[in-house]
């Protein structure tokens, strides 16, 4: 790992705030100016990888909202530790880990932080990135008028159904139709030998979204060697395509990967492609 990310991160350049929605209240990390981007973690929690793609999204023109949903907020993830949030996420009635064709209730408290970010923010909307354990959150997302740009990095649930998707028939059929309608996109990723995101789930969000859906394979070997203990010990695969598993380099593909999501944002928050890449340092 590199010394950005070796040591837990103190979050100190973002503002936490406490967002009460729906009835219910969690903290929310706040930083940067534009139109506003929710950012999700992957699972076990606001990492120091998080953390770092977050300020690339808040250098790249956008205010980021990355909520606290599960973990230690700023810390490496560690093996044992990550084992046992990942469980009790798993037993959570927020996030319906083991059900197919039903979309997790976390995602309605998501969706009125997507609502009052672009308030906030103004502009032409808001973007979603989800990641792993909440890669499909930004899909369902799409049900708020107000998110114009879902990335769905590494989708992961349900976590038994290796070609099961995190929302029910119903939705699929609105969210689809939304996007034909709007002439938008959904933009995803994975890697190809990813043990919890494999080739099944991408095939079936195609078959429910058509072209809509702009899936990307990477190779295994683009992946980092040397991840956080969790990724290596738990996780055991190439997954984590914007994150943990990024190697940050001119001319890996990750890193590619990482300049098309946020020209993705650029072009569909800002109607404009995103400026030179060598400014995201």
């Amino acid at each position: 790992m590199s010394p950005q990310t070796a040591s837990d991160d103190p979050l100190d350049d973002f503002l936490a705030r406490s967002i009460c929605l729906d009835g219910v209240t969690r903290r929310v990390y706040f930083s940067g100016a534009g139109p506003g981007v929710i950012l999700m973690t992957e699972m076990p929690g606001i990492s120091p990888h998080v953390a770092r793609f977050a300020r690339w999204v808040r250098l790249a023109g956008f205010t980021v909202y990355m909520p606290s949903l599960f973990g230690r907020d700023g810390a490496v993830p560690q093996t044992e530790e990550g084992l046992a949030i990942m469980r009790r996420a798993c037993v959570s009635a927020e996030f319906r880990a083991l059900a197919a064709n039903a979309p997790s209730p976390v995602t309605q408290w998501l969706m009125s932080l997507a609502r009052m970010a672009h308030k906030e923010c103004g502009g032409n909307g808001v973007g979603a990135i989800g990641m792993c354990f909440t890669g499909n959150f930004a899909l369902t997302m799409m049900l708020e008028p107000a998110l114009l740009a879902p990335v769905l990095a590494q989708p992961s649930l349900p976590l038994d159904d290796p070609g099961g998707i995190d929302s029910s028939p119903e939705e699929l059929a609105r969210i689809r139709a939304r996007l034909e309608r709007d002439d938008l996109s959904v933009l995803a990723y994975r890697f190809e030998g990813d043990r919890h995101c494999r080739a099944e789930r991408f095939a079936a969000y195609r078959a429910a979204l058509g072209e809509r859906f702009v899936g990307r394979v990477l190779p295994d070997a683009a992946a980092n060697p040397d991840p956080p203990p969790f990724f290596r010990d738990v996780v055991g695969s190439p997954h984590s395509v914007l994150t943990a598993h990024l190697i940050d380099a001119e001319g890996e593909p990750t890193l590619q990967a990482r300049d098309e999501v946020l020209s993705f944002l650029r072009t569909r928050l800002y109607g404009e492609p995103l400026f030179a890449a060598e400014t995201i340092i």
